[in-house]
């Protein structure tokens, strides 16, 4: 008779199934248990836990620093300022000399007089201001959170003033923003209107009287680079009241070129750290100067890269598989030791101890015995 050869599917099937690495038990040879069914309660619970905790860890993000030379040697610096002085526009004069004696242009800046005190609301908003500064001295990982939630248009400057001015107008903002090159320079504000000299620069200042020098002021915000709203940086906020009327403020700044890039803004930004030092400026005791406000900066030659990174999907789906086999597979040995415990406690775990058999011979009474006995011994 002819053979019967199987078609290719079914030798691919059968072929298939040979491979199966989880292979189907009938339910007929499977027995559960109350204890089994309490470890695979909590074993679905804990893996619904760690699986949702595990989602909110997929969705969050944190900040990746890398760090490399700064090579754009071209491109102009922008300043950002916004200072209230508390002195007349026409007794101050503000404006940039660089490391290479150079007057800087200040069109940018305009000179708005106010009043110094302010307004209950303001005065809210910069204690409120002051407590989030404060937070940032301490804990650094806060500017992860500042740089993931920055949306260009978000308000940070000092609300205006809603009630009606009473009081004379007796200070005066500078606001506006400078272009400069990118080398160290020096922002001050001191008395008179700064007018252009051969050697570099000088104010005039004879016209004012020393009794009218105030230089209390009031930095709202300072920035280096694109201006990004949402961003605080290290002097927003500063407010210094004179002590004398020569009185000199000294800032040094160093300034680190910063490349932003998150989920929801893109901006090349610079930050910065700053060292503060103020004295009385008095020629008899030897502490010479000039009165004002002077900001010294410095360029470093490092540029960090801020970028936003995101756990990627198959990360998240190798971590979720990771915890329910864990789980399944540490449950079943879990299980199986108890077990093994609660057996071996309870002397319910066969060992196999050995037993010695007894001989005897039965004479055909119950429990009868009686010594082997060979025909020898008979007679």
């Amino acid at each position: 008779s002819q053979e019967n050869t199987g078609t290719p599917t079914s030798d691919t099937l059968n072929f298939v199934k040979e491979l199966d690495a989880f292979p189907k038990v009938p339910e007929s040879y499977v027995e559960t248990t109350a204890s089994g069914g309490t470890v695979s309660v909590l074993a679905f619970t804990a893996m619904a836990l760690l699986a949702f905790f595990e989602f909110f860890v997929y969705r969050d993000t944190w900040m990746k620093y890398e760090y490399e030379v700064d090579k754009d040697f071209t491109s102009k610096l922008r300043i950002n300022i916004d200072i209230t002085v508390a002195m007349r526009c026409q007794f101050v004069g503000a404006d940039v000399l660089d490391l290479a004696e150079t007057m800087v242009a200040s069109d940018g800046l305009q000179y708005e007089p106010v009043i110094f005190e302010l307004s209950p609301q303001q005065r809210l908003w910069h204690r409120t201001l002051l407590l989030i500064q404060n937070r940032l001295r301490e804990e650094h990982s806060l500017q992860d959170v500042l740089f993931k939630n920055v949306m260009k248009g978000a308000p940070t400057a000092l609300p205006p003033r809603e009630d009606d001015p009473t009081q004379p107008l007796n200070a005066c903002r500078i606001h506006g923003h400078l272009y400069v090159t990118k080398v160290a320079g020096n922002f001050h504000i001191t008395v008179g209107k700064a007018i252009p000299h051969p050697r570099g620069h000088a104010h005039l200042a004879a016209l004012v009287s020393h009794e009218t020098y105030n230089f209390s002021h009031r930095i709202d915000h300072l920035s280096f680079g694109e201006e990004i709203p949402g961003i605080l940086n290290p002097l927003d906020g500063t407010e210094k009241v004179s002590a004398d009327h020569n009185q000199m403020f000294q800032y040094f700044i160093t300034i680190v070129p910063t490349k932003l890039q998150t989920y929801k803004v893109s901006a090349d930004t610079h930050q910065y750290s700053v060292t503060e030092r103020e004295r009385v400026i008095n020629h008899a005791v030897g502490s010479h100067g000039v009165s004002g406000i002077f900001m010294k900066y410095d360029i470093s030659s490092l540029m960090v890269k801020v970028t936003e990174q995101h756990m990627p999907f198959w990360q998240f789906l190798v971590r979720l598989c990771g915890i329910i086999g864990g789980i399944f597979s540490t449950t079943g040995m879990l299980h199986g030791l108890v077990g093994f415990c609660v057996d071996v406690v309870c002397c319910r775990f066969k060992l196999g101890v050995y037993k010695p058999k007894s001989m005897s011979v039965f004479d055909g009474h119950v429990n009868s015995r009686s010594p082997l006995l060979s025909e020898n011994a008979e007679h």
